[in-house]
């Protein structure tokens, strides 16, 4: 099959992704042009071998760390909100991981690939991500978790990337208590509390009040993902990597904020 068929699928989603790059419509195009350009005068380029898109993205990778295009302010709207100005925050290399696992969701192995780096290099990038992004939208956590060693341990991951710890809560009630007093801009929940109550439960009840993020972090993930009802976005399994919780935190967060974004300027 000519490259050109190849890749032609996947050309929009290439044009997403450089545009959340660079920050803006104008020099994102102009990447995926320069990209498709040099296929087509250097076919040797693509790697047959590998999947398609991780093929075309990792050409447009080599592509941009080789070019220094200007960037110039698009006159497209749509790319002028706050979600760029954050991506904007994160150097280079560490909002190119971001973007590939976040957005274009590739898996860590095919991220690797396409930026040429190990996958420990690759959780690395997504550690600094984290913590650039952490330092735009910082806010208070609370950590609903009943095993002590591990809530520590929670507790220390949040307060590494910024955050303020609003409680740490063992049971429903508490969960509930802590999130009632305000404050809160996200909650970390084990689903089998101390009581024998559920973290499930305290999130669903809190959530009646306040809109907020909200991530799973639970050794029964089988609970969480039946594909029969409404289930969470962001689910972490344990026993957990700290890097992980870090980057899910982060992107938790960085999307919430950008979804509140794009209400208010849709209203």
């Amino acid at each position: 099959m000519p490259i050109a068929q190849k890749i032609s699928p996947h050309i929009p989603y290439l044009r997403r992704y450089a545009r959340a790059l660079t920050g803006n419509q104008k020099s994102g195009d102009a990447y995926v042009a320069a990209t498709i350009e040099s296929l087509l005068t250097s076919p040797d380029s693509f790697n047959s071998e590998l999947n398609p898109k991780v093929a075309l993205y990792q050409v447009f990778t080599k592509l941009w760390r080789s070019l220094s295009i200007n960037r110039q302010k698009s006159g497209a709207a749509s790319f002028d909100h706050d979600i760029d100005s954050r991506l904007d925050v994160i150097t280079p290399p560490a909002r190119q991981a971001f973007l590939l696992l976040s957005i274009e969701d590739f898996t860590n192995e095919e991220a690797a690939a396409i930026l040429g780096v190990s996958e420990k290099e690759l959780d690395a990038l997504m550690a600094q991500a984290g913590r650039e992004i952490a330092e735009q939208i910082a806010t208070d956590i609370l950590i609903i978790e009943d095993e002590p060693i591990i809530a520590m341990d929670i507790e220390h991951i949040v307060r590494s990337l910024g955050h303020e710890v609003a409680g740490i809560a063992r049971t429903h009630n508490e969960a509930v208590a802590i999130a009632r007093k305000g404050g809160i801009g996200m909650v970390l929940a084990d689903i089998q509390l101390a009581d024998g109550s559920s973290g499930i439960n305290a999130v669903n009840e809190i959530l009646r009040d306040i809109e907020l993020p909200v991530i799973f972090i639970t050794a029964y993930p089988e609970r969480l993902l039946t594909g029969e009802r409404p289930e969470p976005t962001f689910l972490i399994t344990k026993p957990f990597q700290p890097e992980t919780v870090k980057a899910v935190i982060s992107q938790a967060l960085f999307f919430e904020s950008a979804a509140h974004t794009l209400t208010r300027q849709s209203a």
